[in-house]
């Protein structure tokens, strides 16, 4: 296969921790790796450290919008990050978010003429519906993004269901399915190292341990596992749900858990940014438990799958695509009182989740140099399509659009920095009025 110079563009990237930006990584990973040449261009982001990555890493201006959205967003419209990308000579573009990562790669095919893939990762419009309250803003965000995508040459989807979910909020044109991979390998980490991870909390041998990996984000049925929980406590039976990750909704769903009074039965771990820790609690666990219907993919369920660890995932779900149920891994309805039943049928079965787990290791596991392997060969015929004039024109924004949104973008966060300084300047004064009243109280009483 000829060795190609690749351009990777997220939204997310380490230091922040999701499903995309572990994609990402991986595929720039195993490119770097054995098939050519891996850049990954993202939003700048305080602190970051690219320098272990074996690959090069691009970080273009950003505004902080972590409160609203979870994230940094990207201000793509930089003349000084398009000099840069034009002058990386990339073969093709392969865009993983359909906001600012794909205006820019847009923006970068229509000067240096190379193909633009995209791929579908996640259902951005609950996202947009998390972080935008104003229903006409959310449709009109979503016909963007999806115009954004439709612009594109190639759309490609991690599952069935992501095509699915797609094609409902208005895109019409094709799209193949390529799935994700896992990045550690089948098989068990050995007991000592799997029962280091949670040493600091009440896990008795014996005791069944269900886990949750991910953010901690109501749209990934959390509740459904807290409810579960409560009526499995009230029925008796002894337990620990062990919840590892971070998320916008943490600090609700910590305090749903306290007011459900399973503070002996639930703990939240902080999230693990080691691999090999995440490896460990899968190893630890006896069932996993996702019951999101938000997710396209479920990677976590392959994370999970290559520890030989069954799941227990919403019946129809994305997630559940290629489960077998009872063979390798467990469905039930969208409801708290369903997942306590088969959690109550299955207590104390461990022979059967060892079975049904390994099961899911042999079936449904895919290694990232697999899934590279197969995205690397169909960037070929991408190029060849490419090449061959076989992708219709785009239309592309002119420079002046662009550049009137460089300019909106940087007054933006002018006005961001402004307001932050009249914060701290608030904040200092009133800080030295308290001790200036503080001063006369005590020299007067």
């Amino acid at each position: 296969m000829t060795k190609r110079n690749i351009c990777l563009m997220n939204d997310s990237f380490p230091p922040v921790i999701d499903g995309v930006a572990n994609a990402v990584t991986n595929y720039a990973r195993n490119i770097q790796k054995d098939y050519g040449t891996a850049t990954v261009v993202t939003p700048y982001y305080p602190n970051a450290d690219d320098s272990d990555f074996p690959f090069e890493v691009i970080r273009y201006p950003s505004l902080d919008l972590t409160k609203l959205v979870g994230y940094r967003a990207g201000n793509p419209i930089s003349a000084e990050t398009m000099q840069t990308l034009e002058e990386k000579h990339f073969d093709l573009i392969h865009s993983h978010c359909p906001v600012a990562s794909t205006v820019l790669a847009r923006l970068v095919r229509d000067r240096i003429h190379v193909p633009l893939i995209f791929t579908y990762h996640t259902k951005f419009d609950i996202d947009i519906a998390h972080a935008i309250r104003a229903k006409w803003l959310q449709e009109a965000t979503v016909r963007t993004l999806v115009e954004n995508i439709s612009a594109c040459d190639e759309v490609w989807t991690v599952s069935r269901g992501a095509g699915e979910n797609l094609r409902s909020l208005g895109y019409a044109g094709d799209c193949i399915v390529m799935p994700n991979g896992v990045d550690f390998d089948a098989g068990r980490v050995p007991d000592a190292a799997a029962h280091a991870v949670g040493a600091d909390l009440d896990l008795p041998e014996g005791v069944p341990l269900f886990l949750f990996v991910g953010r901690l984000m109501w749209y990934k049925g959390l509740r459904i596992i807290l409810d579960a929980m409560k009526l499995l406590k009230d029925g008796g039976y002894d337990f620990r749900m062990v919840f590892v990750g971070k998320g916008t909704d943490g600090d609700e769903i910590k305090a749903y858990a306290k007011e459900l009074s399973l503070g002996d039965k639930v703990f939240f771990a902080a999230p693990a940014y080691d691999r090999d820790v995440v490896r460990a609690w899968y190893c630890r666990a006896d069932l996993f438990l996702f019951p999101s219907t938000f997710d396209t993919n479920g990677l976590v369920v392959r994370e999970a799958a290559a520890c030989g660890l069954a799941s227990v995932l919403i019946a129809g779900s994305c997630a559940a695509e290629d489960i077998t149920d009872g063979k390798n891994g467990f469905f039930i309805e969208e409801n708290a009182a369903s997942m306590a039943a088969l959690l109550k049928k299955l207590y104390g079965k461990r022979a059967l989740l060892r079975q049904v787990g390994e099961n899911a290791q042999k079936e449904i596991y895919i290694s990232w140099e697999s899934s590279v392997r197969r995205a690397c060969a169909r960037y070929e015929i991408v190029l060849e399509n490419f090449r061959r004039g076989l992708y219709p024109p785009h239309d592309a924004p002119s420079d002046e659009f662009y550049r009137h949104v460089s300019e909106y973008l940087a007054a933006v966060n002018r006005a961001r920095s402004g307001l932050l300084e009249l914060r701290d300047d608030v904040q200092k004064g009133c800080a030295q009025l308290t001790e200036k009243l503080d001063d006369l109280w005590d020299r007067f009483l």
